[in-house]
Order: C-alpha cells, then structure tokens, then sequence
C-alpha cells in the first residue's frame, strides 16, 4: 500500500488542544484514515480469523500507529468500529442484565452417544416431516459443539453495538467491553456484503488449549488463579469487570447461528438454507468451524460423529461433541419446537472420561425445589481436566443400583464432560463391613418431615414454605406473574432479602417498611416504594392463584384452577382427605398424595394463617354449579396477537368452557385461533387442514354457536 508522506509531514493541531475535537479534518486524512483502517482490517482477518497473514507484525504496527496519531489529532473522526477502538482497560461497576431479542433456546442432548444417536435423531425428523422408507435423505448441516460460552452479537448498520451472554435462555448479561478485545469478532460488517441493518450473529466465544496453557503459565508464575480447563477460562475472562483483564486473555470465536436480524421484506438476506447462512457469516468476517460440512441422511450424521471424535483429542480446541442441524429452514420452520427445544437440531455428545478414587463420605443436599440429593466427597482425582473432589449419587435407588459404600473405589465420570457423577465401584473384596447408606428421616435443613411419593425415586423435604434451602425459590414462585404476580420482586432483590435474614418465610414479604427495603444494595427510595404498592396490590388474589403461588408439588396452574372450582374455599382444601382430593378433574393419586402431604406439615398451614392475618385475601364461597362446557374434549392452540383479549385471557376463557390449550399444533387439535402476527403454527395449522379461527370466531365458539367464517 502506497503511503502519502505529506499527511505526517505537516504539523496536525495540538491533540490537547481546546478545538481539536473542533477541527475540521482535510479530505485527504479522511481518505488516508479510510484506507488504514480497511487495511488493518484486512490484515487482521487474515491474522485472527484465517490464521493466514500476509505481513510481518511490524508492517501491522506500523500503520495502526499511523491511524493512532491522525484519530488523535482529530478525535471527531473516531468511530466505535475502528481498529483503535478494541477497549482494554475499561472497568464497570457491573455487568448489566439483557433481554435478548430472540430467546437463545437450548439444543436437546442426545443421551445416546454412540451411532445409534444420530440414527434416533434422523428417524424422529422423518417422522414428523412424515416421510416414509421411500422418501429422500433428510439433509443436515453438522458441526463441532464447543465446550466455551455462547454469546450473542448484535450489529446495527453493520457496527457492533452490544455483545450479550446467553444467561437463562431470556435474560443475559452485556459484556461488550470484553467481547470488543477479542480480534476474531468483528467491529464492524462489510458495506458491500448485504449485511441488513440489524443483525445479530451468534456463536461460542473459547480458548484454545495451548492459549489456555501459556496462560496457566503466566498465572502460575504471577501467583494468580490458574484455570482447570478452556470452558472456565474463556467464561472467567468474558464475565470480568475490568476489560483490561479480558484483552490479557488469549479468547477466539466461531459463529454458528443467528437471533435477530431484519427480515426479507424489510431490505434483509432471504436464506434458504443454514448452511447458506454460515456461508454468508464467512463473508461477512465471522469465523466458522472448519468441520462444518452438509450431511445427507443418518449414515453421513454417523460418519461425521465417528469422524470427528477420532480427531477430538488432536484439535486446537476442546469440543463435547457435534450438533446437527436440519439444513432447510423451511423444513425447520415446520418441524417447530417442543418445550423450548427446537425439534430441528439436536447435540450428540462423546462419551465422558472416567477415572478411579476413593470414595470418603457421602453428604445430602437440599436443593432449591426440595429435592435431597446424596453427594459423594471424593479423593481429589483430575477427571477431563477438572480437579474433581464432589460428585452426585441422584438418589437412594441410584446408589443400591451401583452398589457404592464408602470407603469404596468408585469410577467417576464426567456426565455430559460438566457434571461430575459416580459410575460405579471398582470391583474387589472391602477391607471391613461398611453399612448400606439411608436417607435421612428429616431434613438436614430444617428438620421437616422427608417424604418419598409413590412411584417417585426421589425424597423430598416437605417444608417447602419453612425450610432455608427452598426459601427463595418459594418466594420467586409466590412472586411469579402467574401467581400472586408481586412487580419488581425478581431474583436480586430476593437474594438480598435471604441472606440480609430480611425474610425467612412468606408472610415477612408483607411485613417489609420502606426504610429495611431502601437500605438494600441498588434499592433507591422510589423502587422500594414501587415493591411495597405491588405487595399491597397482592394481597387482593384469587384462590387458584394463591394456591398455585404456594408451590405444592405437582400443583400447577390448571389443578389450581381445579381445585378452586372444585371446593370453592381454601379451609375445604386444606381439610380435604386424599379420598376427597381424587373427585376433582384430572387429580390423580400422586397429585393428592402432594395435596395432603403439603396441607399435613403444620408448619405449612402456619404459613397460610399468617399470610391471611397479613390481609392476603380472595372471593370465596360454595363451589359454584359446574356450568355447562361447550369445548369439553376440545383442543385449542393460540397464535399472534388478539385484538382486544391478551393471551392469558383467551387461555382462561378457553379454560372455563373445558377446552384443552395446547402449545403446538397436530392432527387432534380441534381450533387454532389466529391473531395478528401469527406464525408457524398457523401455517401448520392450514397445512394439515386444522379449522382456523380469529377472535371473534373464537368468542362464537364459546357462547356456543358456529362460527361465522375462519381467520384468513
């Protein structure tokens, strides 16, 4: 590249001079500023991304310095997508939380790791695409799962404006300050690539094994933290406050998929296929795995399997295993998604490693949900990388199957390569007699009654309203927006009110003073004012809400609504025998058994009591006359936006006239009703001749008369 000297040889304005950000830059340092950095971008691609560069780091240098000292000289000319602006040394005072545009879903995991995983995989596609033996080979793209941290970029006109965790699937964090140091992610998309004007790429953000092992070295030597395996390292560095911290650490990415981006009709890409897509990520700059191939039918899944696991232990990364996915995106439109997993995809993992130790003790937990779980504390024993000195038994039936006893040597495997668990003993005579292990009688927690259900093989605390482990749980799901639906109660401010020892049971909610609530971290005096005029605004309920809102086990929203339809009071709920409990609809014995378990724990009732004395109260009275259901037996499926009713409404209405509402369409669905927006079920819908009604259809339909013409 040509330089033009005369740029450098004239004295540009003061860099701390007061008009500098002022100054007017000629029309050849904005062509010579243009040039450096499309220069130094391509450079850096093919340095970071290509692993192919085509200059010395000198000449890289040598011209960054050059873009340095003109955007210095005139900093009105810094954009946040110039090679400069990879920010190191930032440091926040938190990372804070986003709600991602499109949810990043989790991939189901293929329990099943040998071939016959992917041939289970392809089998259940064909089914519900309903092709038969004859039909052609389903095609897939397929491709390395990475053991790293998803993240999600998001461009808008082609710059990189914010870079977010995946979190729990809703909610993730920003952490565009780390994310901006790492040279594999671009600042910003091409001009002349199509890239719409808003798109967001998402992909693995890792360290490769002999980045992660120069960095233990430089720890080591540093007498800081080193870090067990890559996953851990690339997530520490990502979540660190100070970006400084994250530019120190040596982090790539691949990118593997999309969230938002602007769709056809308004000036975005039209892909046919995500294969296509990937291709088109390369040519914008991302960094795709060089394994990613299209693969047609199940044979080819399993070579690509059998394939990669022989070259896992040779690659420059750590992967867990591959993922495939269906290629046609209308294929994947149609196959759709069950409970939040997309039917089109699926992750078949390796087998896990294993290693022999000791076995010392074994503990119970009691996790957040009331569960007890035996744990086995182990020998320190490094099992894939990670010193592992814990590891879960799941329940009382799990260890008699293994035959485990302390003071056993045990196999330990790392399940799914991230949760640690207890395969078996190592065969041989035991030095002594060990007693079997039990499972206590109460729990280790709050001293309640522990209580294994009927055809259940797990044990369970009962005090789910008085024991410490399950305390915030119980107050998040008393708080949901189904339930006693308490705004601005979510998860920080719950933690802050546990362990503060603020509340330790239900009713200290509404027991809460301005001054306890505004002390806490992050709570100025109008947000506290906000959460106490929503507790008061709770206090007013209904009895299917407040009974769904205590958390009894296998209690959901519709056996609440049940239940309060049924007996018409709490009083005759409370007091109702298992007997009595099985004559309302759809309650079967395990439900009653939960029911009566729940209502039998004094501690629990106390509860009750006291949130009534708090003024928690609902309409009660004499069960009311079973009305006549006119969509008994039906099937009803929701899509898009009503005009007047929201979607929890036409659920209730739907509801009360004994119609079932289902989340996906099929062939015994009955109605789908249709809204503004609607989408792939509607199209499911028409394609498999499913009658199709709008709001106003639906709402003949309740009052029992035909409708007069479907949605179109």
């Amino acid at each position: 590249m040509t330089e033009n000297l005369d740029l450098f040889s004239a004295e540009p304005p003061a860099r701390n001079a007061p008009d500098a950000t002022q100054s007017i830059a000629p029309e050849k340092v904005l062509t010579k500023v243009a040039e450096l950095r499309a220069q130094l971008n391509q450079w850096a691609h093919e340095y970071y991304v290509l692993d192919e560069p085509s200059v010395p780091d000198g000449e890289y240098d040598r011209l960054y310095q050059q873009l340095e000292a003109l955007e210095g000289a005139y900093p009105a000319l810094i954009t946040p997508d110039s090679p400069t602006q990879r920010v190191i040394g930032a440091v926040l005072d938190g990372l804070q939380p986003v709600r991602h545009a499109v949810p990043m879903l989790s991939i189901q995991t293929e329990t099943d790791n040998q071939a016959s995983g992917a041939l289970a995989f392809d089998a259940r596609v064909r089914k519900e695409l309903g092709l038969d033996e004859s039909a052609p080979a389903v095609e897939y793209v397929a491709e390395p799962k990475f053991d790293g941290l998803a993240m999600n970029l998001r461009y808008v006109n082609g710059v990189l404006v914010q870079a977010t965790t995946r979190g729990d699937g809703e909610v993730g964090e920003d952490v565009t300050h780390n994310i901006r140091t790492i040279r594999k992610i671009p600042l910003s998309l091409p001009k002349d690539q199509g890239v719409p004007p808003v798109v967001e790429v998402r992909g693995e953000v890792y360290m490769g094994r002999a980045d992660l092992q120069k960095l233990n070295e430089r720890q080591s030597a540093a007498g800081a933290k080193t870090f067990a395996n890559p996953r851990n390292a690339a997530a520490g560095s990502v979540r660190q406050l100070d970006s400084g911290i994250a530019a120190q650490r040596p982090l790539s990415f691949f990118a593997y998929g999309l969230g938002e981006i602007t769709p056809p009709a308004q000036g975005g890409p039209d892909f046919g296929t995500h294969y296509a897509m990937l291709q088109t990520l390369k040519s914008w700059g991302f960094p795709v795995a060089p394994q990613v191939c299209v693969a047609r039918g199940a044979s080819e899944l399993v070579a690509f399997h059998q394939r990669l696991g022989a070259e896992r232990d040779a690659l420059p990364y750590e992967i867990d295993g591959v993922v495939y996915k269906v290629n046609s995106l209308a294929l994947q439109r149609q196959l759709g998604f069950k409970s939040r997993e997309p039917r089109w995809a699926v992750a078949h993992k390796y087998p896990a490693q294993e290693m022999p130790t000791l076995m010392e003790s074994i503990d119970v937990q009691v996790g957040r949900t009331g569960k007890l779980t035996p744990v086995a504390r182990l020998a320190p024993v490094a099992v894939g990388g990670v010193i592992v000195t814990n590891a879960t038994l799941s329940n009382i039936f799990d260890i008699r199957k293994k035959g485990v006893r302390v003071g056993d040597t045990v196999i330990v495997r790392r399940a799914g390569d991230v949760i640690p668990e207890v395969v078996g003993r190592v065969p041989g005579e035991r030095a002594a007699y060990v007693p079997n292990f039990h499972m206590p009688k109460n729990c280790p927690i709050c001293g309640s009654a522990v209580v294994r259900m009927k055809g259940e093989s797990n044990h369970r605390c009962t005090g789910g309203l008085f024991c410490g482990a399950q305390r915030k749980e119980a107050i998040l799901h008393f708080a949901a927006r189904r339930a006693m639906d308490i705004e601005g109660l979510g998860d920080k401010l719950v933690d802050q009110l546990v362990d503060a020892q603020v509340v330790k049971v239900l009713p200290d909610l509404y027991r809460l003073g301005l001054t306890a609530l505004a002390s806490l971290d992050r709570m100025a005096e109008k947000s506290a004012q906000n959460v106490l005029a929503a507790l008061e605004k709770s206090k007013h309920t209904t009895l299917q809400r407040f009974l769904f809102g205590l958390g009894i086990r296998n209690v959901g929203e519709a056996t609440a609504k049940d239940l309060a339809r049924h007996f018409g009071t709490l009083d005759a709920i409370m007091d109702a025998d298992v007997e009595a409990l099985l004559q309302v609809p759809d309650v079967g014995p395990v439900v009653a058994d939960s029911i009566h378990t729940f209502f039998a724990q004094p501690h629990n009732r106390e509860v009750v009591e006291q949130l009534r004395a708090c003024g928690v109260h609902w309409e009660e009275g004499a069960p009311p006359e079973k009305a006549a259901q006119v969509l008994a037996g039906m099937t009803v499926v929701l899509t898009g936006t009503l005009p007047t009713l929201s979607r929890d409404e036409a659920k209730d209405m739907l509801e009360a006239a004994g119609a079932k509402v289902s989340g996906s369409v099929s062939k015994k669905t009955s109605y789908v009703v249709a809204g503004a927006e609607a989408g792939s079920k509607l199209v499911k819908a028409q394609e498999l001749g499913v009658a199709v009604l709008d709001e106003a259809g639906m709402l003949a339909l309740l009052r029992g008369q035909t409708p007069a013409s479907p949605a179109a």
